[in-house]
């Protein structure tokens, strides 16, 4: 059986057969030795986004040490608060750092962390924390709800509907609000020209 280790739009984890294109952690261990989870779903501030490869390392996954999350591609991982990692998208990571603080020098880690967990979970410490927007002013890679479970990919003007194995259809993007599930400052880092690595599939819709 699947873990329940996949993670949606909205930061939620789930079981689901299909691969992932990206992994990473929030901070630890905080599955059950029996590899099921109880409350908690994350450890620390830091939630990272790695490659599913790096220097040929093999992971005991959901062992002793880290309760390993997958991720569709990377605008989900985005969407869900995680930032890309320091050490294996090391090249990835500065520009996302530049690009969080704007004008200013590159934000640490640690100052980043401050900020999404913030933005991406409400004050219980559990929801997922929504932000309404405008659809017409939100660049490619951010991620919405239009009500209900499902959830949209912003690209060019389509918003493309989200699936555990990949985006399933394409629709003309409206002129109205949304709720965005992409944490503000996320936002901004990929309206100042990150460029997220996207599933495969987008080019075929």
């Amino acid at each position: 059986m699947p873990l329940q280790n996949r993670v949606s739009p909205f930061g939620e984890l789930f079981a689901d057969s299909s691969r992932g294109g990206f992994f990473g952690n929030r901070g630890g261990k905080f599955h059950r030795d029996d590899q099921t989870l109880g409350q908690r779903r994350h450890v620390s501030r830091a939630w990272i986004c790695c490659v599913l490869s790096f220097k040929g390392r093999q992971r005991d996954v959901w062992g002793r040490y880290y309760t390993e999350l997958f991720f569709m591609d990377e605008p989900t991982a985005l969407a869900s608060g995680h930032r890309p990692c320091f050490e294996c998208r090391r090249a990835e990571a500065k520009d996302f750092a530049e690009k969080f603080s704007g004008r200013g020098s590159p934000k640490r880690a640690g100052e980043m962390d401050l900020v999404l967990h913030r933005e991406r979970l409400e004050q219980d410490g559990r929801s997922k924390r929504l932000h309404p927007v405008s659809l017409p002013d939100l660049p490619d890679g951010a991620f919405v709800t239009l009500g209900g479970n499902e959830s949209f990919a912003v690209k060019g003007k389509r918003l493309l509907r989200w699936s555990p194995s990949g985006y399933t259809e394409a629709m003309a993007r409206p002129s109205g609000s949304a709720m965005m599930l992409t944490p503000p400052a996320i936002t901004k880092v990929l309206a100042r020209g990150y460029e997220p690595h996207w599933h495969p599939g987008v080019g075929s819709l």
